[in-house]
């Protein structure tokens, strides 16, 4: 038993004590000075690896969320007020001058390889689609044709053929292919400019691309809503209907002279005079060196004319709920189209259930590339 020691008359605890409490004062320093650096490791790990995950997370957000929203949701909404209040024609349709679309029909050619002009026969052609295996029961089993098979004019027998089954035949399978072509690149287009739209930031080429499509489609500068309305695909079977009325299913004189497929009138550019048109009258039927670029400027008449605004408001409607498009729904919104007016659609809808136009509707081309099959 270790007692207190008098000195100078005060007890004092021995000095093997005060060397143990010393000890413990440093060994409890030494810890928390291990903790400090075990935190601080933690710490800056933590910190080193967000600043790297960092931009992964932001992708992926914007990926499964942000995108979405976006386009589903805003841009609804956007449709919405646009189309409420009417911003689809206003300043844009009246100050643009839109009757004579077809004269810069050149802005959308631009970048097409050089066209066959020549003339084949209905034999050279029903051959070449024999030659092909391209015949329209296979179309429908397949829901796939080869724009590859694209012919710049109407064969000059197509009068001649007196089957009438046959004479529909061969001209559907003539156009098919270019009506779905033209909405194909009408198609990428709209991806592409909703891609752009999703961007937080955006280069020279992407906002260079977006003044050429406010200029082809007829739309003021930053008016997003009223091209994403415009910039849009017809229905195949609508296309087909409106070229086989117009044309006989391919025998006028306009069709077979001037590869017009629509009946679209000009009064400044090429054209054919109509044979029951008054002498003082000016206006002609537009012709064209060849099918595309009549297919080329119905799909922009249709797009931009102030005449179609309740058709585009119709199909912008449609897209927004399902994404499929109902030609026998849009084709109510075509009065203005022809003379005879509500006569003209119900014409147009007895050609689309009659010939059952609606089947290729679904219709997509063959793709000749991986990357062009991701793409469609």
């Amino acid at each position: 038993m270790i007692k207190k020691i008098r000195n100078d008359g005060v007890f004092k605890k021995p000095e093997i004590q005060k060397t143990v409490k010393s000890k413990k004062i440093i060994n409890k320093g030494v810890k928390d000075n291990y903790k400090k650096i075990y935190i601080f490791s933690l710490a800056s790990i933590f910190i080193i690896f967000s600043f790297f995950s960092l931009p992964s997370i932001e992708r992926y957000l914007d990926e499964r969320f942000a995108k979405n929203e976006t386009i589903i949701n805003i841009s609804k909404k956007k449709f919405e007020i646009a189309l409420n209040n009417n911003r689809d024609t206003g300043n844009i349709d009246e100050n643009i001058n839109l009757d004579n679309i077809y004269d810069d029909i050149d802005v959308f050619s631009s970048n097409d390889e050089n066209t066959n002009t020549s003339r084949l026969s209905a034999s050279t052609i029903e051959q070449l689609f024999k030659d092909t295996d391209y015949t329209l029961k296979k179309v429908k089993k397949t829901k796939l044709v080869n724009i590859g098979i694209n012919l710049d004019h109407l064969p000059t027998e197509m009068k001649n053929i007196e089957n009438t089954k046959k004479r529909k035949n061969l001209f559907i399978q003539i156009i098919l292919p270019l009506i779905i072509e033209e909405n194909l690149k009408i198609k990428l287009d709209r991806k592409k400019l909703f891609v752009i739209l999703n961007k937080n930031n955006n280069t020279k080429s992407d906002l260079e691309w977006i003044g050429k499509k406010f200029k082809q489609y007829g739309v003021s500068k930053n008016d997003f809503p009223t091209l994403k309305t415009r910039m849009d695909e017809v229905p195949v079977s609508l296309a087909i209907a409106q070229a086989a009325k117009e044309t006989g299913w391919g025998t006028s004189r306009f069709a077979q002279k001037g590869n017009a497929l629509f009946g679209q009138w000009t009064w400044s550019g090429d054209g054919i005079k109509p044979a029951g048109a008054e002498i003082d009258s000016t206006h002609k039927v537009a012709s064209f060196k060849v099918l595309k670029a009549s297919v080329k400027a119905y799909l922009r008449n249709l797009n931009t004319h102030p005449s179609y605004k309740q058709f585009r408001k119709e199909r912008a409607i449609q897209r927004d709920n399902d994404e499929k498009l109902n030609s026998l729904e849009l084709v109510k919104y075509l009065d203005k189209y022809a003379e005879t007016g509500i006569e003209y659609t119900k014409i147009l809808s007895k050609i689309i259930r009659q010939n059952s136009l609606t089947d290729f509707d679904d219709v997509k081309i063959l793709p000749t590339s991986a990357k062009l099959k991701n793409l469609i």
